[in-house]
């Protein structure tokens, strides 16, 4: 049985020269491209750009909404809770003005 014999530069030259040539062949060969294929392909691919880019908006507004919603809430949350804190004292011609009304009621209320 025969060893391995390793190629020389000669044939592998010529292996590549083959490889190349080869490779042009089936390049030379492949079909022209569709025009009808190529449109189809690109109004395909438009559609589906132009659905991605409305679903996008979509979550966008959706996003944008949320963040109204909690700041709207956030909001709420601040008018009840300044609505809870206790009111200043009143002052003393406050307070009187209050009783002279209450004395004025009382007193229509008895004629």
């Amino acid at each position: 049985m025969a060893g391995y014999k390793a190629p020389d530069f000669t044939e592998r030259a010529a292996a590549a020269k083959a490889a190349k040539l080869a490779a042009l062949e089936k390049l030379r060969n492949k079909p022209v491209a569709d025009p009808d294929a190529i449109a189809a392909r690109q109004a395909t691919q438009a559609a589906r750009k132009a659905a991605a880019a409305e679903r996008r908006a979509e979550r966008e507004a959706a996003v944008q909404a949320e963040k109204a919603a909690k700041v709207a809430a956030a909001e709420a949350a601040r008018e009840a809770e300044a609505a809870k804190a206790p009111k200043p004292p009143k002052s003393e011609e406050e307070l009187k003005a209050a009783r002279d009304a209450r004395y004025a009621a009382r007193k229509a209320r008895k004629r």
